[in-house]
């Protein structure tokens, strides 16, 4: 199995702390019981449930472009160095971005996002080129 392969199974589990995350912050500012409700006049979150929210769909919105890349990686057979890295940095930066945007560091967050978008860039110049 590829390093992108290897990568995208252990993104699930990231994905999944991005989801436990959120939901726990949910839980914490809204209480269990509304939580299991239909959640009609949901009041404003608080600062953290906010940021957690924002940062699983923040992490959904570039989830899908890895799947694509490292799927097409291992189907064409372009493994590479480029790939691999790219793989590596994206997955990693989606790591740290979490805690640096609960966290609410000044500008942290927004370098987080840029090199593990660079490391998307990286995945797709090695599969395309």
């Amino acid at each position: 199995m590829s390093i992108e392969m290897t990568l995208l199974i252990w993104s699930t589990a990231v994905a999944a702390i991005y989801i436990m995350v959120q939901s726990a912050f949910y839980r914490l500012d809204h209480g269990v019981i509304y939580a299991g409700s239909a959640r009609d006049n949901e009041r404003a979150p608080n600062i953290l449930n906010a940021r957690a929210d924002k940062a699983l769909r923040n992490f959904l919105e570039t989830y899908g472009i890895f799947i694509a890349l490292a799927v097409a990686t291992e189907l064409t057979g372009r493994s590479g160095g480029l790939t691999q890295w790219g793989a590596t940095i994206w997955l990693a930066m989606r790591v740290f971005y979490l805690p640096a945007y609960v966290s609410g560091i000044p500008f942290l967050r927004s370098g987080i996002w840029m090199v593990s978008a660079a490391g998307l860039v990286m995945m797709f110049v090695g599969v395309a080129f």
